[in-house]
């Protein structure tokens, strides 16, 4: 079991290292949450330019398994966001990635970067938030954007 967690340790270390000297676009903060508590990270997360996501900043709560990288980590929305993938309340995401399609090749960074890729290619046929999907699945572009944009207000959710 030592060993183990040794080893997670080390890849961590290794991946924040690489983080900090090659940061990622997607990402305005990466990090653990205390220095001493390497298997629980923060991340702030910055909307897709050129979507309805664009201008919103997210936090996020990352739980990394002592089997990491074997296991993928627990990645959620602190931040309220209005996505048909992610549960408006509890922050659940709903991404292959996290779940069946993990690989230990995949860094926290990386995972990140397709939790923000995300953002441009709902798949409102799963759904965690059903009323944002049911407009993508009625075509109605112009609501789900403006619900989106309404949402993602960074001012309704300054102080959390």
């Amino acid at each position: 079991m030592a060993s183990k967690v040794q080893n997670t340790v080390k890849r961590l270390l290794h991946e924040l290292q690489s983080y900090e000297h090659d940061p990622s676009e997607a990402l305005l903060h990466l990090g653990p949450v205390h220095d001493e508590e390497l298997l629980h990270w923060t991340a702030v997360m910055k909307g897709v330019k050129g979507t309805a996501y664009e201008g919103g900043l997210w936090k996020l709560d990352i739980l990394i398994p002592d089997n990491y990288p074997l296991a993928p980590p627990t990645i959620t929305f602190v931040t309220p966001i209005c996505h048909p993938n992610v549960h408006f309340k509890t922050g659940e995401i709903c991404l292959d990635l996290l779940k069946t399609s993990w690989s230990p090749a995949y860094t926290v960074a990386s995972t990140l970067n397709s939790v923000q890729q995300l953002l441009t290619s709902a798949e409102p046929d799963s759904p965690l938030n059903i009323d944002i999907a049911q407009l993508f699945r009625q075509g109605d572009q112009i609501g789900a954007e403006a619900l989106i944009r309404f949402y993602t207000d960074t001012e309704r959710w300054e102080g959390q």
